[in-house]
């Protein structure tokens, strides 16, 4: 039978998204024992398995790209269009925190005493931390920008140092949420007010975790000689994660902190 070429890639078969899919459901149970049981450390066991089987995913995906040569044109013209579909739908994840927020606090109820922040409620200061982290990821945002910028013209030297900028303001934005939520004088439990914000920008804060660790990714391959100045589409979607999450905080400060307060 003659062999017919195309320039699509059919995947192999891989046990990963399987392992994977039972990792989260795992991790699913595990969070309901904390939240009842306070159990910890098979949370922390769940969370291990789930990384363990994304490493092993990954480097097959990595092997199929750099060593096979099976992401073609027409192939990352797909990836480009999922990742990009992938970003809308985080987007309207978010939609659905901002309609909770503007909801409870444009038509405050009774419960809450008719009053946006509700009574007894002391807002964040939004010129103290939200300002500063408004300005580290305003900042990160132009450091992966300069790297990108680097890397198609070929300078790795450059690219590393705008790469390492934007993990080091990363983590930096982390820190200081975590500082922030340990002195706020209030918690997820306190009203709508406290659920509305905690969760809004804690999942916030859990996708610039996940950018970060996208970018220490790019960083590792960008050092292994993966990506050459028309061939990236690792970096260039991690730059669009993170892009996107510099969006989605800009809104947050304005309408949580800011005008929220």
């Amino acid at each position: 039978m003659q062999k017919t070429y195309h320039p699509f890639h059919l995947v192999n078969p891989s046990p990963w998204p399987f392992c994977l899919s039972l990792g989260i459901l795992y991790l699913t149970l595990n969070i309901v024992a904390y939240f009842h049981k306070g159990y910890l450390y098979p949370l922390l066991l769940s969370l291990i398995i789930i990384i363990v089987f994304i490493i092993f995913w990954f480097v097959d995906i990595s092997y199929e790209s750099n060593i096979e040569g099976n992401h073609t044109i027409t192939v990352l013209s797909g990836l480009k269009i999922g990742f990009i579909l992938f970003i809308t739908s985080e987007i309207l994840f978010f939609v659905s925190f901002f309609w909770a927020f503007f909801h409870s606090s444009l038509s405050p109820s009774v419960e809450i005493g008719v009053n946006w922040p509700p009574i007894g409620i002391i807002p964040l200061n939004p010129y103290s931390i939200p300002l500063l982290n408004t300005i580290i990821l305003l900042s990160s945002g132009v450091s992966i920008t300069w790297a990108h910028h680097n890397l198609i013209e070929g300078n790795k030297n450059q690219t590393t140092k705008g790469l390492l900028l934007t993990i080091c303001l990363g983590l930096i934005f982390t820190i200081f949420q975590i500082l922030e939520y340990y002195e706020s004088s209030f918690s997820i439990s306190d009203s709508v007010y406290g659920s509305v914000f905690f969760v809004a920008t804690g999942f916030h804060g859990l996708h610039v975790i996940i950018g970060t660790i996208f970018l220490i990714t790019c960083l590792i391959k960008l050092n292994n000689f993966h990506f050459t100045n028309s061939h990236h589409f690792t970096f260039e979607s991690a730059s669009w994660y993170w892009h996107f999450v510099d969006v989605i905080w800009l809104f947050l400060y304005i309408s949580i902190y800011w005008w929220g307060s």
